[in-house]
C-alpha cells in the first residue's frame, strides 16, 4: 500500500491478495434488446487505470449506430407498451430492476473498479445499493404523475396531463458511472420516455452490464439502448438527432456549450445541464477545526477528486488558518493512495493518463504560479495512473489552481477577514454547483447559505447528496435538477386540455 502514514510517492503499490473475479460479459452495442456489433466493426481499448493495461476491447457506436439505437426508441415509444403502462406496472418492473442489481452488487463493484478506478470497498457498500434504491425511489413516483383541474376565468373546463416528453438522449460522464447511469434512467422510466445513453468511453462497461440486467427484469425491448462510443462522433450525434426529444448532459461545461448548440441546431430540443464546478468551502474562526480539516480533505479527496462538486477552494477565516493549516497537513496523510481493491486505500488512480496528465499539469501551473506546495504534488507510483493528495496554500484568486475545475486531489488553500469577503471569494467564480460553510453560529451559517451562488450549500458536512433533494447548478454550472420530484418532471411535458361548459351555475 503506498503512502501508509506519509504522502511519500511508492514504486509499488501493495495489491490486493485476492481481486473479485469479473469476467468482462458485456462489451456490444445494446439496440433494440439486443448486444449487437457496431454497424463499421470498430471497437476501443477500455482502460484499467491501476495499471494502464487493457482490460477489454468494447464496439465502438457512431452516427450509424445512434440512429439505430434512436429509431429503435421512438419505435417503443410510439408504439411500444411501456408509455401506456400504467405508472403501477412500470413500477412493478423498476423494482425487478433493483432487485436484479442487489443481486450482482459485487460484479458491478468490481466493473467501476476496474474500468474508472473507484474505491471497491465504497462501490460495494454505497455506490451500487444507492443506484438500486434510486430506482425503487422513481418507481414509486411512477404511479403519482397527475396534473391539476384548472379554475379558469371564463365558461370552460380546464385541466393538465403530464405526458413523458418522448426518446431522450442520456450522456453520463466517467466519474461516478453507476450513479450517473441511474440518476438519469430512472425518472426516465418512471415517466414513461424511452432512451439512448451513451456512457463516457472511458467507462462503458458496467453500463452495458445494466442494459442486460434491465431486459432480464422485463423492461421492452428498445425502451433502454446502450450505444458507446466517443463524444464528437456518438455523443455528437445524439445531441443533433432530430428523432431524440430531449437530452440530459453531465460533463464539463466546454461540451455543455456544444450540447446546447446542437439541440439549437437540430429540432431545438430540451436540454439539461450538470456541468463542471469550483466549489468553495468556508472555514469560520469558531469552527471545530478537527471537523474542519476532515470536512475540507473529504470534499476535495474523495473519489481522488473526480468529483464535480469537490470544495477545492478552502477559504478559512484568518485567526484559525495557521493551526488548521497544520492540522490539515496531518490529517492528509491518513489518506491512502493504493489500489483501489485494498482496503485500506482511500484514494485511488485518476480514470486514465489524459486526466492523471492534466492533473499533474495544474499541479505544475500551482508552482509556477508562486502558490506554496504544503503536501503531496508527485506521482504515487511508477504503474498506473496514481497522484499524491496534494494541498496548495498562499493561493490566490488570480491563480489557475484557483480559478480552473482540476478534478483531481488537488486543494487550494486561501485566507479571509470578514464574512462578507469571505462570501466575495466564494462567488468569484464562473461556476455554481455547489458550496459548504463549518460554523458554530446559526446566524453566520443564515446569512452566508442565503449570500453564496450555487445550487446547494452543506452546513457543518460536505457530498450530503439524498435521493429526495434536488441537486443542479447556478450560473455555469449548469441548469435543471437531478435527484428528487424536480428530476422526473424533466421527462415530462405539461399539455393543457380545455373544453366549454355551458349553464353551468358556477364556473
Amino acid at each position: 500500500m503506498a503512502n501508509h502514514g506519509s504522502n511519500g510517492s511508492s514504486d509499488d503499490l501493495t495489491f490486493p491478495l485476492e481481486i473479485p473475479p469479473a469476467k468482462i460479459r458485456f462489451t456490444k452495442l445494446f439496440i433494440g434488446g439486443e448486444f449487437v456489433d457496431s454497424v463499421s466493426g470498430k471497437t476501443f481499448e477500455t482502460i484499467d487505470p491501476r495499471t494502464g493495461e487493457t482490460i477489454a476491447r468494447v464496439s465502438e457506436g457512431d452516427k450509424e449506430d445512434i440512429d439505430l439505437a434512436v429509431g429503435a426508441a421512438r419505435r417503443a415509444f410510439d408504439h411500444g407498451p411501456w408509455p401506456r403502462l400504467p405508472g403501477a406496472a412500470r413500477a412493478k418492473i423498476m423494482h425487478k430492476f433493483a432487485d436484479l442489481i442487489d443481486q450482482h452488487i459485487e460484479e458491478l463493484a468490481t466493473l467501476d473498479t476496474l474500468n474508472a478506478g473507484k474505491l471497491f470497498s465504497w462501490g460495494k457498500a454505497v455506490d451500487i445499493p444507492s443506484v438500486a434504491n434510486t430506482l425503487r425511489y422513481f418507481a414509486g413516483a411512477a404511479d403519482k404523475i397527475h396534473g391539476q383541474v384548472l379554475k379558469m376565468s371564463r365558461e370552460l373546463h380546464a385541466y393538465t396531463l403530464l405526458e413523458p416528453i418522448g426518446v431522450v438522449g442520456l450522456i453520463i460522464p466517467w466519474n461516478f458511472p453507476s450513479t450517473m447511469f441511474f440518476v438519469k434512467v430512472s425518472p426516465a422510466l418512471a415517466a414513461g420516455c424511452t432512451m439512448v445513453v451513451k456512457p463516457a468511453e472511458q467507462t462503458p462497461l458496467s453500463a452495458l452490464f445494466y442494459a442486460h440486467l434491465a431486459k432480464e427484469a422485463g423492461i421492452p425491448d428498445g425502451v433502454i439502448n446502450v450505444v458507446s462510443g466517443y463524444g464528437p462522433t456518438a455523443g455528437a450525434a445524439l445531441t443533433s438527432h432530430m428523432n431524440v426529444d430531449k437530452v440530459s448532459f453531465t460533463g464539463s461545461t466546454e461540451v455543455g456549450r456544444k450540447v446546447m448548440q446542437a439541440a439549437a441546431a437540430s429540432n431545438l430540443k430540451t436540454v439539461s445541464l450538470e456541468l463542471g464546478g469550483k466549489s468553495p468551502l468556508l472555514i469560520f474562526d469558531d469552527a471545530d477545526i478537527d471537523q474542519a480539516a476532515d470536512l475540507a480533505l473529504l470534499g476535495v479527496m474523495h473519489n481522488k477528486g473526480e468529483v464535480c462538486v469537490a470544495g477545492s477552494r478552502v477559504l478559512v477565516q484568518e485567526a484559525i488558518y495557521d493551526e488548521f493549516v497544520k492540522t490539515l497537513v496531518e490529517k492528509a496523510k491518513e489518506w491512502v493512495v493504493g489500489d483501489p481493491f485494498h482496503p485500506n486505500s482511500r484514494v485511488g488512480p485518476q480514470v486514465d493518463k489524459k486526466q492523471y496528465e492534466k492533473v499533474m499539469s495544474y499541479i505544475e501551473h500551482g508552482k509556477r504560479e508562486g502558490a506554496t506546495l504544503l503536501t503531496g504534488g508527485k506521482p504515487a507510483a511508477k504503474k498506473g495512473y496514481y497522484i499524491e493528495p496534494t494541498v496548495f496554500t498562499d493561493v490566490t484568486e488570480d491563480m489557475m489552481i484557483s480559478r480552473d475545475e482540476i478534478f483531481g486531489p488537488v486543494m487550494a488553500l486561501m485566507k479571509f477577514k470578514t464574512i462578507e469577503e469571505g462570501i466575495k471569494y466564494a462567488n468569484n467564480t464562473k461556476y455554481g454547483l455547489a458550496s459548504g460553510i463549518v460554523t458554530k453560529s446559526l446566524d453566520i451559517a443564515n446569512t452566508v447559505s442565503r449570500s453564496i451562488k450555487a445550487g446547494v450549500v452543506w452546513i457543518n458536512c460536505y457530498h450530503g447528496f439524498d435521493i429526495d433533494c434536488p441537486f443542479g447548478g447556478y450560473k455555469m454550472s449548469g441548469f435543471g435538477k437531478d435527484f428528487g420530484m424536480e428530476a422526473l418532471h424533466k421527462y415530462l411535458q405539461t399539455k393543457a386540455v380545455v373544453t366549454p361548459i355551458y349553464n353551468s351555475p358556477w364556473l
